[in-house]
């Protein structure tokens, strides 16, 4: 932490950009539902938790200790979350003393204005929305002014960034999650896992990266877990994205969609025991997988393949077999050796967690597939993986 830097004045301007959100949060959930038909309800909560965490950046300061800005840091903001992605990374930025240039997903027009218009008065942030995303990228990499560039997406996207890495000082690629992973070994409180499976794998629709995708569940739960998670989806409410009682409005993104649809496709040998697909609305698709294993795929949407095990040393070597190292939850206590497999393969570990929507204090990112960083270290560079906190990597620190 720069100790002659006077942090008061950057947590002010943080501070002013969280009311210019809160003002205008009706705008926000109604950009939100028209453009990808997410639920007012879910937006809500985003742009609550948007505010409150750059109301309380000053618990950030002292992973500053060292650091210097980098000057520009630029970014694409995703389709799902688009404020909240803005406030973990532009609430880092600012208290680093970086600016911040970011552009939006197509999928997102009218959420893309709004939050230029909103973000205009404050000379740190530079929205760009009059450039497709190549272009914007394409853009970042001729110009010296940027240092830092977040970049997400398909496997393809990071490697065509990789190639461009010389233009920067640091590249963070946060890459598909596949299909993220709980496992409920023979230890766990039932009642907590199931809740958290069957909240986690529908929220938003399945439409954040974060959001769980399969869970293997030791037989001797299975029958009472897989009963609790189809009377949880039975009673989500899934149609108009502005009633308030919605909790999945229609998938307007047609991408999600079709990758739905194949996920249903490579897993024909699951059966199907809840959900369907017509056109925009989708009903939580819950399949269970008896034997063989579940497809390695890059998923979203609101879809959970169940599978039971009874061995779990067995089911550990399945889960670290994946492509994607994004994220993994587990619940009750793995096997002695689990705990440094799971760690040297996703980036993200949650020990028998119990929360809806995911703490915005806690590290991002994934291994293998599902990401890495790029960073110069003087005339070297270095790439590593694994979760990070935006703000310890959004100054520079002198290189040993």
């Amino acid at each position: 932490m720069d100790e002659t830097v006077d942090y008061s004045v950057r947590l002010k301007e943080i501070a002013r950009f969280a009311d210019a959100l809160e003002r205008r949060t009706s705008d926000i959930l109604k950009a939100a539902a028209l453009d990808a038909g997410f639920p007012v309800k879910i937006t809500e909560v985003e742009v609550d938790l948007a505010v409150g965490h750059l109301r309380t950046m000053r618990e950030e300061i002292d992973w500053l200790r060292n650091g210097s800005s980098y000057g520009t840091v630029a970014a694409i903001l995703p389709y799902d979350a688009p404020v909240v992605m803005l406030a973990r990374l532009g609430g880092a930025a600012l208290l680093g003393g970086n600016r911040l240039r970011f552009s939006f997903s197509s999928q997102t027009p009218r959420s893309a204005d709004l939050i230029a218009e909103i973000c205009e008065p404050f000379e740190s942030f530079e929205p760009v929305v009059a450039e497709d995303n190549r272009e914007f990228g394409r853009n970042c990499v001729e110009d010296a002014a940027v240092r830092v560039l977040f970049i997400s997406g398909a496997s393809s996207v990071g490697e065509a960034y990789r190639g461009k890495y010389h233009a920067f000082d640091k590249v963070f690629f946060a890459g598909p999650g596949g299909m993220p992973a709980a496992v409920v070994f023979a230890d766990a409180d039932v009642e907590t896992a199931s809740r958290f499976i069957a909240r986690r794998a529908f929220i938003n629709g399945g439409q954040y990266c974060t959001t769980i995708k399969k869970a293997l569940i030791h037989g001797d739960h299975y029958e009472a877990m897989r009963k609790q998670i189809l009377d949880y989806v039975r009673h989500l409410k899934v149609g108009d994205p502005f009633d308030p009682g919605t909790d999945i409005g229609p998938i307007k993104v047609e991408r999600t969609r079709l990758i739905l649809e194949n996920a249903l496709e490579k897993c024909k040998e699951a059966r199907l025991l809840s959900g369907t697909i017509k056109g925009e609305f989708v009903l939580p698709l819950v399949l269970e997988m008896e034997q063989g294993g579940i497809p390695d795929l890059e998923l979203f949407g609101p879809f959970l393949v169940l599978k039971s095990f009874d061995d779990p040393q067995e089911v550990v070597r399945e889960l670290i077999q994946t492509r994607y190292g994004f994220l993994l939850a587990f619940f009750g206590s793995p096997p002695e050796e689990a705990r440094n497999l799971f760690d040297l393969h996703f980036g993200m570990i949650h020990d028998n967690p119990d929360f809806f929507f995911t703490p915005l204090r806690l590290p991002f990112g994934g291994k293998k597939s599902s990401g890495w960083i790029l960073e110069r270290h003087g005339k070297d560079w270095i790439e590593r993986d694994g979760a990070f906190l935006y703000s310890q990597e959004l100054v520079h620190r002198p290189t040993a």
